[in-house]
């Protein structure tokens, strides 16, 4: 009697595996070839990763950090943090954890800052795909691994295509957000003297919404880093992988380091992107003239007098 009503229930299962199967067997084809070429982006990037002296990268990293942040303490900070990943023995294996995160990242920004803007766009649009996004971020990490493995195998490739899943999201909401924030004022004043949809895009919103756009590639980022523990379980190597490798062994020492090394690269990449994000401030050039142009009582036409 208080049991819930098996009538009531809603088989997923079955519509789920059915959908899965016409996808390997009708576009299997088309999954090796994207794993096969995405296999060859990732391997080159972590070769050139790796190619780079180690001092050489640590130099340009702490360049970099001082460029972003404006202070040298912070780039000589940064430089430190990263040469402590190569003293726990783990400089290889952080190159290849970065070589997943650069190409999920530059994926998801590839992708997310059109969808966002289409989303600033059209309303209809926003309503579609915000509840996707909500489930995309509320979803638990692991759930990804499923269609990832189904539909690559093992290996680095179904990683990167859970991780972009997993970390899209930011980037879309925030060009979305940055869109639509920008003032009506500026907007009008851009259509005033002729300028198009596209023109508008190029010239008024994308410049005006950049800093909300680089916070979205900031989180989006630290977001891709997180699945590299979760990525290796379906055999992602990297500094996901040794922890693994130490939570099966019970090996607390090599977890610590591994997970140590994990969380030194996640705070150089964090205050790098974070600080490029903080210093590339809204140009409010145009909207500072409009408002000017508006309030100079110099550029308004003559009253003419009251005669009593």
């Amino acid at each position: 009697m208080l049991d819930f009503p098996g009538w009531l229930r809603l088989p997923l299962a079955g519509p789920v595996d059915q959908a899965m199967t016409w996808i390997l067997t009708n576009l299997g084809g088309l999954f090796d070839w994207i794993g096969s070429v995405g296999l060859q982006v990732l391997i080159n990037v972590e070769r050139a990763l790796i190619f780079v002296p180690w001092f050489v990268l640590v130099a340009l990293v702490g360049l970099v950090a001082w460029r972003a942040i404006g202070k040298w303490t912070s780039g000589l900070g940064m430089a430190v943090l990263l040469i402590l990943v190569g003293t726990f023995g783990y400089w290889a294996e952080a190159m290849t954890t970065l070589s997943v995160v650069i190409v999920s990242v530059v994926i998801a920004v590839a992708l997310g800052i059109p969808i966002g803007i289409l989303m600033a766009w059209s309303d209809s649009v926003k309503r579609l795909l915000r509840p996707i996004l909500d489930g995309m971020q509320t979803m638990p990490s692991f759930v990804y691994l499923i269609p990832a493995l189904m539909l690559f195998g093992l290996g680095r490739v179904p990683a990167t295509f859970a991780t972009l899943i997993y970390a899209i999201p930011p980037v879309i909401r925030l060009t979305d957000v940055g869109i639509r924030e920008v003032p009506a004022a500026t907007i009008e004043a851009a259509k005033a003297f002729g300028a198009n949809r596209w023109d508008l895009l190029r010239d008024v919103q994308l410049p005006l919404a950049r800093s909300s756009i680089l916070v979205g590639i900031n989180q989006t980022t630290m977001m891709a880093l997180a699945m590299v523990v979760i990525g290796s379980m379906i055999g992602n190597r990297g500094l996901g992988m040794e922890v693994l490798l130490a939570i099966n062994r019970v090996d607390i020492g090599r977890g610590f380091e591994a997970g140590l090394a994990i969380v030194f690269l996640a705070i150089v990449i964090d205050r790098i992107s974070n600080g490029f994000a903080r210093r590339r401030k809204v140009p409010v050039a145009l909207s500072t003239s409009v408002a000017e142009t508006e309030d100079d009582p110099e550029d308004r036409p003559d009253e003419p007098e009251h005669v009593a």
